[in-house]
């Protein structure tokens, strides 16, 4: 594809979900930028959404189509005069992108396809392959790498989001901070092993800043974060905000616990074992690089660790 590309007809999946609608609103905020903006979304949510999406048509211009992903007629249809597809599916829907691929990599119009990839590196080290949270992702990527002809592809890597790795978890062993009770569980023997994070927020930012700079980024993972920062950093800006004072409920989870905790969960089939295999890897540093992507994007803005902590604060209060 010529790298004169500027995507202008925009089409989102699971663009009023949970890391969705960071996505829209960024894109949102420079609207002059596309000629249209497109969401699919299934009766259901335009049901429970009915007042967001009747906003978004009438302040912004937004087109809104009623479907089921799994209806390819339909699908096929919304394709029509696109040329950009943003996928923002969840966790349990991720291999339904599969055929919504094969149907963009036959449109005459679509150019260009971004999975939903943002998050975790699947394909952070060899022994990434074998992950089980990553198998449905890395069935994606296979379909995208070898089975289509014209379509671009980008994956926006960003990493944990960095609101929900401060957020006490199910499990205290797994990490968090309780900003009420003011106690807190830090990952690792000490809580100085590095973290990248990214807020929900900076991962609309960051698809945005993409899909501005589609000549560095077709066919290829975009590896970028909000920040770097460790437990211990992070448990101090804590402290910082909320009065300076030590916290007296702090406690450690160590790598060979962790790994320990998150086997039990698998074993017993926890809900939440996705969620503990996932915080293990951060914790072995799988977050990591020399170099981050965000130079290529044009490095847009992002918010900082300070930013999270008075975020998770205000929430808490």
């Amino acid at each position: 594809m010529a790298t004169t590309f500027k995507p202008r007809n925009v089409l989102l999946f699971g663009a009023t979900g949970n890391i969705g609608i960071y996505i829209l609103d960024a894109i949102l905020a420079v609207r002059e930028e596309f000629d249209r903006i497109v969401i699919f979304t299934s009766q259901t949510t335009a049901t429970l959404k009915k007042n967001l999406l009747d906003e978004l048509r009438r302040t912004k211009k937004v087109e809104v189509i009623v479907g089921d992903l799994q209806d390819e007629d339909a699908v096929r249809k919304a394709y029509d005069g696109i040329d950009t597809i943003i996928s923002a599916l969840g966790r349990g829907a991720i291999t339904l992108q599969i055929p919504l691929i094969r149907l963009a990599d036959a449109s005459p119009t679509v150019k260009w396809f971004l999975p939903s990839e943002y998050g975790t590196d699947i394909k952070y080290s060899p022994a990434s392959a074998q992950e089980k949270p990553h198998q449905q992702k890395l069935a994606v990527r296979a379909v995208l790498e070898n089975d289509v002809s014209e379509l671009a592809y980008t994956y926006v890597v960003t990493g944990p989001y960095a609101d929900m790795y401060v957020h006490f978890a199910s499990n205290p062993e797994v990490g968090g901070w309780d900003v009420k009770s003011k106690k807190a569980t830090l990952l690792g023997t000490d809580g100085n092993g590095p973290v990248s994070l990214t807020t929900m927020k900076d991962v609309g930012t960051l698809v945005r800043a993409t899909l501005e700079h589609p000549s560095v980024a077709f066919k290829r993972a975009l590896r970028v974060n909000s920040f770097t920062t460790t437990p211990s950093q992070i448990h101090a800006e804590f402290e910082r905000q909320t009065g300076g004072q030590p916290w007296t409920d702090v406690r450690y989870t160590s790598l060979s616990r962790l790994r320990e905790v998150e086997s039990e969960a698998w074993k017993t089939e926890k809900p939440d074992a996705t969620g503990f295999t996932l915080r293990r890897i951060w914790t072995e540093g799988g977050t990591l690089y020399d170099q981050r992507d965000n130079t290529l994007i044009g490095e847009p803005p992002l918010q900082t660790l300070v930013d999270v902590v008075a975020e998770e604060i205000r929430q808490s209060s």
